[in-house]
């Protein structure tokens, strides 16, 4: 296959990997430490184009609309059609084939509607990447990329296009998708031979492909169709056909119901012309009962019910990226979910820094930086910043810190860690400004955080000589500090109790806890772990939160309400995961709460985790490869499990969960493709609204079934019946479509629109295996369908009786169908309730569908060209009135049916 020619075709032939980094940003005109202008990276964008593979073209309209005409129940109504044509009805051999068109016609527009969605929801998830643009780092969408651009990596990031490395500390990325090598591989700026293959091009990093570790930048040399992964992802479907179980429940629904409509069918025929009835008058009457059978509406109304919920769940702020996410959300009894940024606000503040054994307060919230620092128990504002040892913690903070923060759209904004940015705004409150920090003291080498080492060091030039600034955890940091800081600026012996200590003390209150070093290095030296394992200078401690959401408490409150257990599981200290965990309400007395750390879950063999992951609700402290552990056993307990992530390490537990919750704002690109669900605002009361709205997305299917199976069964029997008793039939098979088709629509898909039950999240989760319908609801179908069968039937027999002629019988017998099945709609808005226990207009679709139901009705009742087309004539009064009575009484059965239940 010949790829389309590409103005950029001509810059990607370069062998990019064999020109040394300087070359190749002098090949693109660019300074590494200024990146492009707007202007010039417009321009670009015009000449090269988006940064996105050309669409795959998918199957053509005609393709999509004749695939409409394949499903089990549609290949019956062209079969009655074709008989009914053969029979020379042509008139009700119109209507039949007429509905199998709109049928296929509701099919291909909903499908096209799909498409839409699923291109929608790819701009939604769109990937995001820090680039340099006019010497200001920026985010931006990865599409408006262009050759030139500079673009900075880290752990978790997906590539998003060719990359000249220019720099890199300790880049590794998976090139699996494009190289087949599943092995991570280390990336470095040197040029290399002309005729290095592909796989082996070490300082080049392509588009598609994973960084796992490590953190660095790059020059963009190719977008779009032109990169490696461009070009294959050019062949490759967008989004594979995935089959629900609830649509599979629905296929097995669909065959089981094909073959009893054609054994009833059948059996019609041979008890018809076993009385003697003639076999064209026998075949007609098969034809009435296999079209009244089939809920012609049905696959329309699962998939708008469907579309509907999904619309209803991104207007909550949660992206559904498969459709198994839908139905797994109503059953699901555990959500394992992060701390930060989920159940917080994801805006880290410092409210407590210790050094030289004093501590202090900070005043101020989120990442503006107004607020101010003061010695703990004083009123008044000190100048606790030109305390020596305070003023170094402010200054390794802000210099061991690759994050930013600035003012735009008339809001505080960061670009990088929030943790990171909350020791910049401390820093700023302490008078120190990031930007002046760094020009008087230059970072000469640094050592990016580790999952493993879990501390990040910076070297910087300082009056001739280098100093090293070390952050990170205080049990990895506290054993390599030999000497602490003291009040006048000297060195002290270090007191490692007093500092644990404190730590504690900070962790108690819930805050997060760093601890801050430095070390005096000789100019040049290495900056590597032997450098800072040992004789660090101890600085201080900073203490920080990221304040619950205040929506959070009362969502994990309904979610135990609903029977669904949360468990927290955070890398975060012990201590301040149980006094979050207890501010939220995961744990009713936090202090007695047990939580289990990394540590402790590494002891454990298979069953001891299982009965402790059943019986523990906050885990701290806890490694990627745990989180899949703890997924695992609380899956063989038979839980359903919901996982939330953000990470790249995240993705195997995310996979493996009954339904992976990925985060949108802080989320990497490998967790947003491993999840079935994306929130796009990064908070748990959207889960606990996702929970919600798939609980009323699977109710209302199972009320539209509920609710459209008595018609379909009832008019059945009503043939079947008049066959057995050798009477004309009481309804035509025109009549019966009329019925179907009309309520179908006006009727029945209201109900989709029906908002979540009051106490739905008090009830306990469906289990997964449960059918759709179960005893009770298949014995209200039965009901409601003997109660269509004895109204219409009996009408129609006592209009006979009565003398009145058949067109005006059958129309009773018509019209006494739909009146009942108007009153039921009301009946099914709540399956468990009383029809006066839900709110009357909450739901206003249901009124109108009524309403123009009733209107429809009188249209073919009094309406000429109506009543020649489907046999039908005036009624009178009377007969109105016994057919109102009918529907009444019909529903004060069902509602006394329902109370029993109760």
């Amino acid at each position: 296959m010949n790829l389309p020619p590409s103005p950029q075709r001509e810059s990607d032939a370069r062998a990019w990997h064999a020109l040394s980094a300087t070359d190749a940003l002098a090949d693109h005109g660019v300074q590494p430490d200024h990146g492009l202008t707007e202007v010039d990276a417009a321009a670009r964008l015009a000449r090269h184009g988006p940064n996105r593979p050309s669409q795959k073209p998918g199957r053509s309209a005609l393709s999509r609309f004749l695939a409409q005409f394949t499903e089990p129940l549609v290949l019956v109504l062209i079969g009655a059609g074709a008989v009914t044509a053969a029979l020379g009805e042509w008139v009700d051999s119109s209507v039949i084939f007429g509905v199998v068109v709109i049928n296929a016609l509701i099919g291909y527009l909903q499908e096209g509607k799909a498409e839409a969605a699923l291109a929608a929801l790819a701009r939604a998830v769109a990937t995001e990447v820090t680039v340099l643009r006019d010497g200001r780092r920026r985010r931006m969408d990865a599409v408006h990329l262009v050759p030139g651009d500079v673009v900075w990596l880290a752990a978790g990031d997906k590539v998003p296009a060719d990359l000249r490395i220019i720099s890199g500390r300790q880049l590794r990325t998976v090139e699996a998708p494009l190289t087949g090598e599943a092995a991570p591989i280390d990336k470095h700026h040197d040029g290399l031979p002309q005729d290095t293959q592909l796989a082996d091009r070490r300082n080049m990093a392509y588009a598609g492909t994973t960084v796992v570790a490590g953190q660095g930048h790059g020059l963009v040399v190719a977008t779009g169709d032109v990169t490696e992964t461009g070009r294959i992802s050019g062949l490759i479907a967008s989004a594979p056909e995935i089959a629900t179980p609830l649509t599979k429940k629905m296929g097995e629904f669909a065959g089981l119901l094909l073959w009893v409509i054609l054994g009833l069918a059948a059996l019609t025929f041979v008890i018809g012309v076993m009385r003697g009835e003639a076999m064209t008058a026998m075949l007609m009457a098969a034809v009435a009962l296999a079209v009244g059978a089939i809920p012609e509406g049905l696959p329309a109304a699962m998939s708008i019910t469907l579309a509907i919920g999904v619309s209803r769940m991104a207007k909550r702020r949660a992206i559904i990226r498969h459709l198994p996410a839908v139905e797994a959300l109503g059953s699901t009894t555990v959500i394992c979910s992060d701390k930060t940024g989920t159940l917080t606000e994801n805006a880290m503040t410092v409210t407590e820094l210790w050094a030289a054994g004093e501590s202090f307060s900070v005043s101020g919230l989120g990442y503006k930086p107004e607020g101010a620092i003061q010695r703990t128990g004083e009123n008044a504002v000190s100048p606790a910043p030109t305390f020596a040892p305070l003023r170094e913690v402010l200054v390794a903070g802000a210099l061991c810190n690759d994050s930013a923060l600035y003012h735009e759209h008339r809001q505080w904004q960061i670009t990088g860690d929030p943790t990171e940015a909350a020791l910049l705004v401390v820093a700023r409150k302490g008078g120190l400004d990031e930007t002046t920090l760094r020009k008087a003291f230059p970072r000469e080498d640094e050592l990016p955080f580790d999952s493993a080492r879990q501390t990040m060091a910076t070297r910087h030039a300082s009056e001739g000589r280098s100093v090293v600034y070390v952050k990170g955890a205080i049990e990895k940091l506290l054993p390599a500090c030999r000497t602490a800081l003291a009040a006048d600026g000297g060195e002290a012996a270090f007191d490692t109790a007093a500092v644990e200590a404190a730590a504690a003390q900070m962790a108690g209150r819930g805050l997060r806890v760093l601890a801050l070093a430095r070390h005096h290095a000789t100019t040049g030296a290495v900056l590597d772990d032997a450098a800072i394992g040992a004789e660090l200078v101890f600085l201080g401690l900073v203490g920080m939160i990221d304040p619950p959401r205040p929506r959070a408490v009362s969502s994990v409150r309904a979610c135990h309400a609903a029977g669904i257990r949360v468990k927290m599981i955070t890398g975060d200290h012990a201590e301040t995961a149980r006094a979050i965990a207890g501010q939220i309400g995961i744990v009713k007395d936090a202090a007695a709460a047990e939580v289990l750390t990394g540590r402790d879950l590494a002891l454990l063999d298979d069953a001891m985790l299982g009965a402790a992951a059943g019986r523990v609700d906050v885990f701290a402290r806890v490694e990627p490869e745990q989180k899949l552990r703890l997924v695992r056993a609380l899956q063989a307990q038979g839980e359903v499990v919901a996982m939330t992530g953000d990470g790249v390490n995240d993705a195997p537990a995310l996979k493996q969960a009954d339904i992976g919750i990925a985060m949108g704002l802080g989320g990497t690109d490998v967790a947003k493709e491993a999840a079935a669900m994306v929130l796009t605002d990064d908070n748990f009361a959207t889960i606990e609204a996702a929970v919600e709205e798939g609980r009323g997305i699977y109710d209302n299917l199972v009320k539209f079934i509920t609710w459209t199976l008595p018609t379909n069964f009832g008019e059945g029997m009503v043939i079947l019946a008049a066959i057995v008793a050798g009477v004309t039939l009481p309804i035509t098979p025109l009549q019966i479509l009329w019925i179907n088709m009309t309520t179908a629509v006006l009727l029945g898909l209201p109900l989709a629109f029906e908002p979540p039950e009051h106490g739905i999240m008090r009830r306990p989760p469906r289990p997964p295996g449960a059918p759709v319908l179960d005893g009770v609801l298949i014995g209200r179908i039965v009901l409601v369908g003997v109660l269509m069968l004895a109204g219409s039937f009996g009408m129609f027999l006592l209009a006979v009786e009565r003398g009145q002629d058949m067109a005006e019988a059958r129309t009773i017998a018509m019209n006494v169908f739909v009146a009942i099945e108007i009153v039921y709609l009301f009946s099914c808005r709540s399956l468990r309730l009383p029809v006066t226990a839900v709110p009357a207009f909450s739901n206003p679709w249901v009124w109108a569908g009524a309403g123009l139901q009733i209107l429809l009705q009188l249209a073919i009742t009094y309406w000429a060209p109506l009543n020649a087309a489907f046999a039908t004539t005036a009624i009178d009064a009377r007969a109105w009135g016994e057919i109102g009575a009918i529907a009444l009484g019909a529903m004060v059965v069902i509602e006394i049916e329902k109370r029993l239940r109760r």
